[in-house]
């Protein structure tokens, strides 16, 4: 199968260039469809040859050929990083035997996640066009696919782990916003019990350590506001690809 997961891993650097877009439009409420991809400085509408992942910043020399802009280098990061993501997603889903259905699911899963670290650290919003759709997507996946999650499963996750983290909303706002809730409820449709924890304990991890090498390298002030869904993606993905690893591992160690 690995063919297949490099074809697919090949479709994640073309996806990527997409996510690009809907990472820069989303969170600015234009259409994703249209106008066509251009130069956001001076309108240039891109040819082909101009949007090949990765490929056309090289040979651009990371600027328009219009303007002479610089294109930031996030364009050709989110093309690597979704097509290494999926890669990885398919090698995995196939040694697990899961189902074509379910890793497109994942697939889809993988995409919108990466959308929304990359929507949350510009803006510190996640926006509802996104993390509504990706929970009503894990419950219906859940309910109509085979595979783990089970439909139940799968809601009372999203329930569990969304009322907890609506809890911690409402006790302390500053800290936690209603699209952290959302976003948690999603990840728990799609990954489950005891998938969902997993995650959220892997997020709450990564995002202390950094927060904390932030504020001791001046980075951050404690007063300044520190965007947690990137976190949480971070473990939703970890959960994903090596929950079940992850837990062998820990009732070995336990034992």
């Amino acid at each position: 199968m690995n063919w297949i997961s490099i074809t697919i891993g090949l479709l994640g650097l073309l996806i990527g260039s997409f996510l690009n877009v809907v990472i820069y439009r989303v969170p600015r409420g234009e259409s994703i469809v249209s106008p066509g991809s251009h130069c956001t400085a001076c309108g240039h509408a891109l040819r082909a040859w101009e949007l090949i992942p990765v490929f056309s910043f090289i040979i651009q020399k990371g600027q328009c050929r219009e303007c002479h802009t610089s294109i930031s280098w996030r364009y050709p990061a989110v093309e690597l990083l979704t097509g290494a993501l999926f890669f990885l997603t398919a090698s995995l889903s196939f040694y697990s035997q899961i189902s074509s259905a379910r890793l497109f699911l994942n697939l889809v899963f993988v995409a919108v996640l990466i959308v929304l670290s990359f929507i949350d650290f510009d803006t510190f919003r996640l926006p509802d066009v996104l993390t509504l759709p990706l929970l009503g997507l894990g419950l219906l996946g859940a309910f109509f696919l085979p595979g783990n999650p089970t439909g139940w499963e799968s809601l009372l996750s999203a329930l569990g782990a969304g009322g907890l983290f609506l809890i911690i909303a409402l006790v302390y706002p500053q800290g936690m916003g209603l699209g952290d809730v959302k976003l948690v409820a999603a990840m728990g449709a799609f990954l489950g019990f005891p998938s969902i924890f997993l995650a959220v304990f892997l997020g709450s991890l990564i995002g202390a350590v950094v927060g904390s090498l932030q504020l001791i390298t001046a980075q951050k002030s404690f007063r300044q506001q520190i965007p947690f869904g990137p976190y949480l993606a971070l473990g939703a993905i970890l959960a994903l690809l090596w929950g079940s690893q992850l837990f062998e591992w820990y009732w070995a160690w336990v034992r």
